[in-house]
């Protein structure tokens, strides 16, 4: 071997060597030593001491369960529920799929553009139905011609069925927007938006504004009077359940405002009865007046106009984002009329313990009452929550499945959380949040790129949300910051 080889060869084996020593280690999961520590002391807090801690984290890469406490026990899971429900509307409608809706009539269309029968605006279960998809439709009739209606226009909502509220929903809830009612026609989140502004001098009324018009689906009254500057809001709303009337009293402070989202009581009848106004701006008129239907379309009905949702991953997106309601219920009852040929809770729920089954995720202990978590009596495991998500991580939908979540000091219901922390861009999750409930179960990347699937579910906290929800943002930095 010449001299100029072997000078060569000890170079490069120098050079190796520091490599060896330089080189920072293979990636590896986080030590779980210290992975408890961080996490014990967390939940070891006063504050927090008497409640019901459930809790997993596991790596995405290896499979291995890195933490554990209670993970076996059934917990309530507030509205981390949507991640089963959304994981099965992912899995069994696909991510490109798009919800039609349709204006349909048997009748004859004659030569004075007159439609001679009912009208059905036909829901098949669109959540983002809004008033520009009525204008569009209503443009679609016009463009084909029709100038009048000479029967009813009927609100068809047969798609999905039974209840239109979930099962364990408090009376609290059916008043206002977050517990609106599910139909297959729904429009505009079943709610109407009112806002309340004090008037311009001291016990003057208050202006009350509603969008959109209630147009018949509420009846909004007010005797609010305007306070003095400085003084405390005293907005009261009075409404007995399933009445579609609202009354608002007491009184708002010069300066004050108030907004509430009100739920309306007949969704199919809200959304055919704006399409009715629509229609009359577009100088369509309908002479029978509104209806509304589960039955059967009638024999031979014909679609005069359409209006296809956006794609599946976008509503998905939409209902873990910003933790929407009354979008999950939707998505749960699609599944089952997709699956099982029944629009219903029930059917839904078969749906997805069938997917659990298939994806291998251990439901044991499990209750399954509704798609969004609103129920008092849903009941996960941080484990099977772990599982699945884990599960859709390799799905075929996984990336738009984790594009839906929150992601920490950036967008949806984590927007403000998390800044200025390890998790802040790094973990993705969803939340949840009830009476005596706070959650949160997702992914995080590692201080090391490590991805993890953690939840955090944390029950009968004796009304200490905001140290919960604080407790679960330092455990998910924590997660963030691991080694």
């Amino acid at each position: 071997m010449s001299p100029r080889l072997a000078d060569h060869r000890r170079a490069l084996a120098a050079a190796s060597l520091v490599f060896l020593i330089v080189a920072p280690p293979a990636a590896a999961d986080p030590s779980p030593k210290r992975l408890a520590r961080a996490i014990d002391a967390v939940v070891a807090r006063n504050e927090l001491a008497t409640a019901f801690w459930g809790i997993e984290v596991r790596s995405l890469a290896s499979g291995r369960t890195l933490y554990a406490r209670d993970a076996g026990r059934a917990f309530r899971p507030a509205s981390t529920m949507k991640l089963v429900t959304t994981a099965a509307a992912l899995d069994a409608l696909g991510s490109d799929a798009r919800l039609r809706t349709t204006v349909e009539t048997a009748g004859r269309l004659d030569g004075l553009g007159r439609v001679l029968g009912d009208v059905y605006l036909v829901g098949r279960g669109d959540p983002e139905l809004t008033r520009v998809a009525l204008e569009e439709m209503a443009e679609g009739l016009a463009a084909s011609g029709v100038r009048r209606i000479e029967g009813r226009l009927v609100g068809h909502e047969g798609a999905f069925t039974g209840e239109r509220y979930g099962s364990a929903w408090t009376w609290e809830d059916l008043a206002w927007g977050y517990g609106a009612p599910v139909s297959a026609l729904s429009f505009a989140d079943n709610l109407v938006a009112a806002r309340l502004r004090p008037g311009e001098r001291e016990g003057d009324p208050a202006v009350l504004d509603a969008s959109p018009a209630p147009d018949g689906a509420l009846t909004l009254s007010s005797s609010v009077t305007t306070a003095a500057a400085g003084t405390a809001e005293d907005v009261r709303l009075e409404r007995e359940i399933g009445s579609d009337r609202v009354r608002l009293s007491g009184s708002l402070p010069l300066g004050g405002e108030w907004d509430g989202e009100l739920a309306v009581t007949e969704p199919a009848r809200h959304a055919a009865t704006t399409f009715a106004a629509v229609l009359a701006a577009k100088s369509i008129r309908v002479t029978g007046g509104v209806a509304t239907t589960r039955e059967p379309l009638p024999a031979g009905a014909r679609v005069l106009a359409a209006h296809d949702s956006p794609p599946l991953a976008d509503i998905v997106r939409a209902v873990n984002k910003e933790s929407q309601n009354l979008h999950a219920e939707m998505l749960l009852r699609l599944v089952g009329l997709k699956q099982k040929g029944e629009g219903s809770v029930a059917k839904g729920h078969e749906a997805v313990v069938e997917l659990l089954d298939r994806l291998g995720v251990p439901h044991d202990g499990w209750n399954l009452v509704d798609g969004s978590g609103l129920a008092r009596t849903d009941l996960v495991t941080p484990r099977g929550l772990a599982a699945l998500l884990a599960a859709m991580d390799r799905h075929p939908a996984a990336t738009a499945f984790r594009d839906s979540l929150p992601v920490a000091g950036r967008d949806g219901t984590l927007e403000n959380r998390m800044r200025g922390t390890p998790a802040e861009g790094n973990v993705m999750a969803k939340t949840g949040t009830l009476s005596l409930v706070n959650a949160l179960a997702g992914y995080v990347t590692t201080a090391r790129d490590e991805r993890l699937a953690f939840v955090v579910l944390v029950n009968n906290h004796a009304a200490r949300g905001r140290e919960a929800v604080r407790a679960i943002d330092d455990l998910a930095a924590a997660l963030a910051a691991s080694r």
